[in-house]
């Protein structure tokens, strides 16, 4: 063994004072190793508590994410819905529109033709009026 000591004799076996001031150099010696691995062991225990609690922030952090990703894709896709919608009304509301003026465009169509057609009978009244005219104040003249 590394640490083995050899005593010196007396007459009835190994000096009692080399004895125990070996097992007293022992025992100091033990008793430093144990305080050594108790400070290491509170050491390592500080330090798992420190990793404790970081990998408890980080893994509430991870859930407060993810929590907060959920709600921004609700979101995306809560706005995504509605833009849906709004275009889906706005192109309803434009072919409605595009009806209504398209039958307004008809309707004043058939207000055209109609004031055409009242256009060529003011006309020939016209005509007919001045006729008459002339020929009336064709009489006069002869006459």
């Amino acid at each position: 063994m590394a640490g083995e000591k050899i005593f010196s004799t007396s007459l009835f076996g190994f000096k009692k004072r080399d004895v125990n001031s070996y097992l007293e150099k022992m025992n100091r010696e033990y008793e430093e190793k144990i305080r050594h691995k108790e400070k290491e062991i509170a050491d390592i225990k500080a330090q798992y508590r420190d990793i404790k609690s970081k990998y408890d922030e980080l893994n509430a952090n991870i859930n407060q994410l993810q929590e907060d990703r959920k709600k921004i894709a609700d979101a995306i896709i809560t706005a995504q819905e509605k833009a849906e919608a709004i275009i889906d009304e706005a192109r309803r509301q434009a072919i409605d529109e595009k009806k209504r003026l398209e039958q307004q465009v008809e309707e004043e169509k058939e207000k055209l033709v109609d004031i055409k057609q009242e256009l060529k009978g003011l006309k020939y009244e016209v005509v007919d009026k001045l006729k008459k005219y002339e020929g009336e104040l064709s009489n006069i003249i002869e006459e």
